[in-house]
């Protein structure tokens, strides 16, 4: 019967629910929305068995040597693979260790070749995390027994639906994984999709394979390359704490026993550091991924705004159900006359505004479905494809919890509110005031002046952020991105030798200078700006360097006319030229950072330069031939570091690069040329990355991007919820005073005069409100100072900006009400009730 009724007393008041409804499902859905990518960025378990029990291995400390580390967490978080060998057989706390690795993988299978991702994992990894096959078998300790042994893949569930059609048939077939034959021996489970966030791949092969996975690659014995990944499950009964004692106790001694000896030219300082290193067990039931601690600041930020625009919303429907309510004072009485407790009453209004609440989750879902389709048309393709945008059922539980908080926490006060009148006056119809007037006008108002706030918060964030992104887009990057367009190739992972991919470089090279309207054709091992990082030690002509002096710089290999293809002019010397090949004299071009680290100064063409200054030789084989400008390496945002290039027509072992082409025409032409022209030359070779480098950088800074637009975006719901949310009180008090106008105007008060107490109501809000909101706003920059770039958490422009927008949106919120205040009728007026 309660929510029969309910029904029908908000079909009693279409444009009260109608209002309360939109306002609810734009607050839950933005905020759900935001929930659904928090969730799965954030919060969520991997799809193993008993997640909680899972622990990540971090070796903090110096790693002097070779460190490779990726997406899966940064250079603390990598182990030498002796290392990973000792712990697995030594240790006591665990089931057992599990190693692991991405890597980028050319696949073929049946004549079909396309590009993906692998992730090479010890044998102990799928026993590790308790997953099932979903036909066939996993990996298991039978197959990294042997370096470069067990020729053996597992396919993704979802790579095996999407290529192979969930076809039994593909067991014990053969597929070409980087050029090397493997048996396919089974499928892992649906859903699972390795332990990397940001990381899919299409196959899993055993670790003892990555020499063969990413030729070159020797390091396996070598306990100073840092480069696997470890995780493990502990045993019953052991907390993270023990596991990290007795597994220190362990490790403290194959530091100090092993490894210390085997350091060269360390300090006695760094030494003793290096002997003190411990490892730090922590939580791994979410994997191992830097996304984990990437986006944690900025979904809580986006998440926090969503939250306040449902305040906000939430604030609206209070205000709406006082109103309501207080045209319903003389229907409460009633019921309370006749002996209705106020227990019942308060039920019954509490009834409505659950399902108003209601109502507001079911439409906030389309909402959310619709948010969510705007973030992935903001994304990248690549982290797109990574999240899913979708309404699963962990999302529905959190709008439903949701929905049903919000209905009862901004109903209880219009409900106890309501159904406490003065009876005897109520019953009487006397005009004046009701019971409780005061004070539920003070709650509206205060409401009110909680939305300004909120508002306010908002638009100075938003205006923060969008300040940080026009800086972002106005970055000097020292070179000339238009008209450029890049692609990467890697034939090494396709089986070429070394020097049938320089052979085949060249030509590419050749081809694309033949294309109509290309300027220029150039390549460089590491892509730009895509945050990518090489580097080596040197030794350099004249710079003296002790045992912990850091010596390090990035690298490039890059080909003839690259600086002049982007637009960069040398300071002094000259570029690589075709002669620059192996067995040529070895030459390399630095850029004024690098000068500067190694006191060069604009000198630098002459000098001499070698390769890792721990290796055997000593001397000086590398002669510097051009010096230019900075230009920016990996990172948009990043500080201009110190860069080497040499010819990748010196290195040996060249089998992947990054191909950049000029052109004077459209450069979407240019795309659609460059498949077919690198399947001409070999129809098997995939080419990835291929896009416009205008595209790169804004894909290098999206998340500035998404987090400004978003930002702004909700900034902007909330200022007109607010604005909803001013008018509709001062609404309801130029209603609820109509006799007093009447009066003052009947009196000879002037229109003006009575619009300026109704604007001046709405100024004093604006005050209070603003006020408070302009500090919080500056406490929320400061917090968000880390995703801000050049822009200080307190910027006068944007918060005068801020305040200006807002009273302007407030003043024109209230004029309606003012004016309708100025022209009240006398004679109607007196007749009020």
């Amino acid at each position: 019967m309660k929510m029969k009724h309910a029904f029908r007393t908000l079909w009693k008041a279409p444009s009260v629910t109608i209002i309360a409804t939109l306002s609810l499902a734009l607050g839950i859905g933005a905020t759900s929305a935001m929930y659904s990518l928090f969730d799965q960025m954030i919060l969520r378990s991997l799809p193993v068995k008993d997640p909680g029990q899972l622990v990540n291995l971090v070796a903090p400390g110096p790693k002097p040597g070779g460190n490779s580390c990726n997406q899966a967490g940064n250079c603390d978080s990598v182990f030498s693979y002796p290392m990973f060998r000792d712990l697995a057989q030594q240790q006591t706390v665990f089931t057992s260790v599990a190693a692991h690795r991405t890597f980028g993988a050319n696949l073929s299978y049946q004549r079909q070749t396309f590009t993906g991702d692998g992730m090479l994992v010890s044998g102990s990894y799928f026993s590790v995390l308790g997953t099932l096959p979903a036909i066939g078998r996993l990996l298991g300790p039978g197959d990294d027994q042997t370096i470069g042994e067990s020729p053996v893949v597992v396919l993704s569930h979802a790579f095996w639906r999407s290529r192979f059609n969930q076809s039994p048939a593909v067991l014990n077939d053969t597929m070409i994984v980087n050029g090397q034959a493997l048996t396919i021996v089974g499928v892992a489970q649906e859903g699972f999709k390795g332990t990397t966030l940001g990381s899919d791949p299409q196959v899993f092969v055993p670790i003892t394979l990555r020499g063969l996975m990413q030729p070159g690659f020797s390091a396996f014995d070598n306990r100073r390359n840092y480069w696997a990944y470890l995780f493990a499950r502990l045993k019953p009964g052991v907390s993270v704490v023990q596991a990290q004692t007795t597994l220190n106790g362990l490790y403290h001694n194959i530091i100090n026993d092993v490894e210390a000896p085997l350091q060269i030219d360390m300090s006695e300082q760094t030494m003793t550091r290096f002997k003190a290193r411990q490892i730090l067990v922590e939580e791994g039931s979410r994997g191992q991924s830097n996304i984990h601690t990437e986006a944690k600041a900025p979904l809580v930020l986006l998440l926090a705004v969503t939250a306040f625009v449902l305040l906000i919303a939430c604030a609206n429907v209070a205000n709406l159900l006082l109103a309501r309510a207080a045209a319903r004072t003389g229907e409460i009485a009633i019921k309370l006359s006749l002996g209705a407790s106020r227990m019942q009453l308060v039920r019954q209004l509490l009834t409505e505004a659950v399902l108003l609440a209601v109502l507001g989750g079911i439409f906030g879902l389309v909402v959310s479905r619709l948010t969510l389709s705007f973030i992935q048309a903001l994304l990248p393709g690549e982290v797109a494809s990574e999240l899913q945008f979708v309404i699963d059922a962990r999302v529905m539980l959190f709008a439903a919890a949701v929905t049903i908080a919000t209905g009862f926490i901004f109903g209880l006060f219009p409900a106890l509110h309501s159904t406490r009148p003065d009876l005897l006056s109520t019953l009487k119809g006397q005009s004046g005031q009701p019971a409780g007037a005061r004070s539920a006008s003070r709650f509206r108002n205060s409401l009110a002046v909680a939305q300004i706030g909120l508002a306010m918060t908002l638009l100075v964030a938003a205006g923060l952020f969008i300040k940080s992104l026009y800086n972002v887009s106005h970055v000097d990057l020292g070179m000339k991105v238009e008209n450029v367009v890049m692609f990467s190739i890697s034939p090494n992972l396709n089986g070429y030798k070394p020097l049938q991919s320089r052979t085949l470089f060249e030509r590419v090279e050749n081809d694309l200078s033949a294309v109509p309207g290309v300027t220029g054709v150039s390549a460089g091992l590491v892509a730009l700006l895509a945050g990518d990082n090489w580097g080596d030690s040197v030794a350099v002509q004249g710079f003296e360097a002790g045992p912990d002096t850091d010596t390090g710089s990035r690298y490039n290999a890059i080909g003839t006319g690259y600086f002049r293809l982007l637009g960069v002019p040398l300071i002094s010397g000259r570029e690589f030229t075709s002669s620059d090949t192996l067995g040529a004299p070895k030459v390399a071009i630095v850029n004024e950072q690098f000068a500067k680290k190694f006191n060069l100064g604009r000198d630098a063409v002459g000098k001499r330069m070698r390769l890792n200054r721990q290796s055997g030789s000593k001397d000086l084989d590398i002669e510097i031939v051009g010096l230019v400008p900075n230009i920016k390496y990996s990172e948009v945002k990043q500080q201009l570091p110190e860069v080497f290039y040499l010819p990748y027509r010196q290195n040996e072992g060249l089998g992947f690069l990054t191909f950049y082409a000029r052109t004077s025409l459209d450069p979407q032409q240019l795309l659609s040329t460059v498949i077919p022209a690198i399947a001409r030359i070999d129809p098997n070779l995939p080419v990835s990355n291929l896009r416009t480098m205008s595209q790169q950088v804004r894909e290098n800074v999206f998340e500035d991007r998404v987090i400004s637009i978003l930002s702004a975006s909700f900034a902007g719901l909330a200022t007109i919820l607010a604005a909803i949310g001013l008018y509709g009180v001062l609404a309801y008090t130029v209603a609820q005073r109509t006799r007093e106008f009447g009066l003052r105007i009947a009196l000879g008060a002037e229109p003006q005069r009575v619009r300026r107490m109704i604007l001046k109501q709405v100024a004093k809000m604006i005050l209070i409100g603003g006020t408070a909101g302009l500090g919080a706003a500056i406490g929320l920059g400061q917090l968000s100072r880390s995703m801000l770039f050049e822009v200080q958490g307190y910027d006068p422009l944007v918060l005068i900006t801020g305040a200006v927008l807002l009273s302007l949106v407030a003043i024109g919120a209230g004029c309606i009400p003012a004016y309708r205040a100025s022209t009240v009728d006398p004679m109607k007026a007196l007749r009020y009730e």
